[in-house]
């Protein structure tokens, strides 16, 4: 099993997808290849994770920050800006950014 272990120190950067059932397979195809050719190559990156509903009407993104200027500088990046419309035609999303306030583990 994958597991997410969030840092309370970063921020975390967290987009909630809203996609038709039949683009989910597509969108998250499009979130891997952006997560294994870009994301992973910006400063301040530490993780991401994807989960899937499994109703495959949306995707959630979890992923975190050196900081929030390195999230400004990711989302100001230019290879990164030439994702957004291709992810905009897949699904509509919501974006926040924050610290952990509260976690537990089994």
């Amino acid at each position: 099993m994958n597991a997410i272990t969030l840092t309370p120190a970063a921020t975390t950067l967290v987009n909630v997808l809203a996609c038709e059932p039949a683009n989910q397979s597509a969108l998250l195809d499009l979130l891997r290849e952006n997560v294994d050719t870009v994301i992973v190559t910006l400063d301040g990156w530490r993780a991401t994770s994807l989960i899937a509903a499994t109703d495959g009407t949306r995707v959630i993104i979890i992923s975190q920050w050196r900081d929030a200027a390195a999230v400004s500088a990711m989302q100001a990046d230019a290879r990164m800006q030439a994702y957004f419309p291709k992810i905009a035609a897949l699904a509509a999303f919501d974006s926040t950014a924050g610290s952990l306030a509260y976690a537990r583990q089994a």
